[in-house]
């Protein structure tokens, strides 16, 4: 749901653990590695045309960093797409749970002999998008509202699939009616507006909560609906009235500090709202994110959003990204999207969580190019 424009938490974050790193695999070489064979490319295989992409058949060759790339991270993501495989992708899934046991040269042996690489383009045929990032924020808040904790995260209202669009985010603000429909529909308060946004351009975050007998808990809330208004950036509502020249977050948050009277107005230039249900949180779950759209846990390092228009949930995707933040090489897999996620070259690239996600998150924007691993016809 990040989609570019940085939105971050104001407050520091508060971090259960160690935060997660999203840096790739480096693999030192000591001595060159001999030349890879690759198996030719199908005679079979044609272009396939998606609903907002074409995908062009290539060889293996052109996948950069194949041989390198470990592997075994994104099996676990993929063992996981395995949980909800879309139709094509579902006699693969025993395979793979095989192969979750077996080294990175047979799996590459695998994938070799099943998969197909597509190039993912447009239909004006071009191969270069934008890779950004996104995180699950980790914020205080109360079960029970009082003088620091004033801001509602809600349940889906009653009354939300009977009006569409249902209320604009200025509108439960200010309207008694709206705020009458969401009334007992508070899952916990925060303390910062902003950062109530930012947990829904999110999607989903972490909230240690204070109950209401005084004790903490570490509590996760996943995305369970919208007010079906349309997305807009605040990073870009800045651009727009020359507030600011970068949009980054470093920049928006320097702008709030400095600008605490005009905050309201940034906050209602998005109209959009997102609606939460608290999920199961397991108490031992290294790398494991909330739920994303295909339904399964996501994988620090190895989900990303899509488009569902040009990528199906649950496909494999070989990922190359080359920027000032991070060198990007790797198997990844389609597990999620975003309201600003569109078109046929895009993906958000899920960090992981705590505030290490969150400052690279706030500032992933770069090139991206990438490759379908579809059954071989």
């Amino acid at each position: 749901m990040l989609a570019g424009c940085g939105d971050l938490p104001v407050s520091a974050p508060v971090s259960d653990g160690p935060p997660v790193s999203a840096a790739p695999i480096t693999v030192e070489q000591e001595a060159p590695r001999p030349a890879l064979s690759y198996p030719p490319l199908s005679s079979s295989a044609v272009p396939l045309q998606q609903a907002r992409s074409r995908w062009t058949p290539v060889g293996w060759e052109e996948l950069p960093g194949l041989g390198e790339d470990a592997l075994g991270e994104a099996w676990e993501a993929w063992l996981r797409s395995c949980e909800r495989p879309a139709a094509p992708l579902a006699a693969l899934c025993a395979d793979v749970g095989r192969l979750s046991a077996g080294s990175d040269e047979e799996r590459r042996s695998w994938m070799y002999t099943r998969l197909q690489p597509y190039r993912v383009e447009s239909f004006q045929g071009e191969a270069a998008g934008l890779l950004t990032g996104y995180y699950e924020p980790v914020i205080e808040a109360s079960r029970l509202p009082n003088a620091r904790y004033t801001v509602p995260l809600y349940q889906p209202p009653a009354t939300l699939g009977k009006r569409k669009p249902w209320y604009s985010r200025q509108e439960i603000d200010t309207m008694p009616e709206a705020q009458a429909e969401l009334r007992g529909r508070e899952i916990a308060w925060l303390a910062d507006p902003v950062a109530a946004l930012n947990i829904q351009i999110q999607g989903s975050g972490r909230l240690l909560v204070t109950e209401p007998d005084g004790s903490q808990r570490l509590v996760r809330l996943g995305y369970a609906g919208t007010n079906d208004q349309p997305y807009r950036s605040v990073g870009r509502w800045l651009l727009d009235r020359r507030e600011l020249r970068d949009a980054s977050w470093p920049a928006i948050r320097k702008w709030v500090a400095q600008n605490p009277r005009r905050v309201q107005d940034l906050l209602w230039s998005n109209p959009r709202v997102i609606f939460f249900r608290e999920q199961p949180l397991p108490q031992s779950e290294h790398g494991i994110g909330p739920r994303g759209a295909q339904g399964v846990p996501l994988t620090a390092g190895r989900s990303i959003a899509v488009d569902p228009g040009s990528i199906p949930y649950g496909t494999p995707v070989w990922l190359a990204s080359s920027g000032p933040q991070v060198q990007l090489q790797r198997l990844v897999l389609a597990q999620d999207t975003g309201s600003a996620i569109t078109g046929a070259v895009r993906a958000d690239y899920f960090v992981g969580t705590g505030p290490a996600a969150s400052e690279l998150a706030g500032r992933l924007k770069q090139p991206l190019r990438m490759w379908v691993l579809w059954p071989r016809p």
